[in-house]
């Protein structure tokens, strides 16, 4: 009985369109992400960030570490080990930056911030990449950044320390997407992901000594989901992305924002401010119009982001 339910359930997912399943599966990866965040701003009051980066690093590597074994004669093979190490680099500024924004701003407010990478991404890809774009992805990512000015509203004698260290993360992830366009076309996955979880986890361990707090069972538990909801998010993304499109499942991304206000209010009591939504609506707007028109160029092959369009 068990197994024709399971059958019936299997194939009523599989009659479902691509781009149907991929943000249905889009939707339950943000929610992971979402409890992860939550769970960082609980134990994060206690346990220090640095911290718990490091034990979820460390799990990660115990995690891989028969893939390492296995591949042992190849899998540390490289020609471009500098890059190895400035992605790893760009990866623990975003991560400690980006946990600690989470630890001390509203989680619809961070969640709203870390919207900007697409942005990031664009102008990152301008200058390292010689991607052409002309006025109107430009202007799109001028307002995407009005609308981040729009939830930290800054002033030169009350500046968001926290929300600067959203910024910063977000911007350090645009910069690992970049470096990753292209390692990847040079090393196997499990090459990057062999010298990231090594690197990383070797360089926290030290500060992660100095700073140590040993947690209680119950923190110990909330750690160990989070390692578990970090590797979840990204097996749930990575399958997505196989059967849906990226134009049509991205978007249900934003959803978070939905999951981090509510989660926000019950949990931690905080309600997101009408600044927060209203640059929030600003910034997923901008991201819109310049994933349309990075698809329609892509579709036509011809330059329609050339600064006369």
């Amino acid at each position: 009985m068990i197994r024709r339910t399971r059958h019936d359930i299997s194939r009523r997912w599989h009659t479902l369109h691509g781009n149907v399943r991929g943000s249905l599966i889009i939707l339950l990866a943000g929610l992971a992400s979402v409890a992860m965040s939550a769970l960082i701003k609980h134990i994060g009051q206690n346990i220090p960030v640095i911290e718990i980066l490091f034990i979820r690093q460390f799990l990660v590597l115990m995690i891989i570490s028969p893939i390492i074994i296995k591949n042992l004669g190849t899998v540390f093979k490289t020609r471009v080990l500098g890059m190895h190490f400035l992605r790893s680099l760009f990866s623990l500024i975003a991560m400690i930056s980006g946990f600690t924004a989470v630890v001390y701003l509203p989680l619809a407010e961070v969640t709203a911030i870390s919207f900007v990478r697409t942005l990031f991404t664009t102008v990152l890809a301008i200058v390292f990449l010689k991607e052409v774009v002309g006025i109107r992805r430009w202007s799109s990512v001028i307002v995407g950044f009005i609308g981040v000015l729009i939830i930290i509203r800054p002033d030169a004698g009350n500046l968001n320390f926290y929300a600067m260290l959203a910024i910063l993360s977000a911007l350090f992830v645009s910069a690992i997407n970049i470096v990753m366009r292209k390692l990847s076309q040079i090393d196997n996955p499990s090459t990057i992901m062999t010298y990231q979880s090594i690197i990383v986890t070797s360089v926290m361990a030290v500060p992660s000594y100095f700073v140590w707090v040993t947690p209680t069972p119950e923190e110990a538990v909330y750690i160990l989901m989070i390692g578990g909801l970090m590797s979840i998010m990204q097996w749930l993304f990575i399958q997505a992305f196989k059967v849906g499109e990226a134009a049509a499942i991205v978007p249900m991304i934003y959803v978070r924002l939905i999951y981090a206000a509510i989660i926000g209010i019950v949990i931690f009591g905080e309600y997101p401010t009408v600044w927060t939504l209203t640059g929030a609506g600003i910034i997923m707007a901008s991201t819109f119009y310049t994933m349309h028109r990075t698809a329609l160029k892509k579709k036509t092959g011809a330059p329609t982001d050339t600064p006369a369009s």
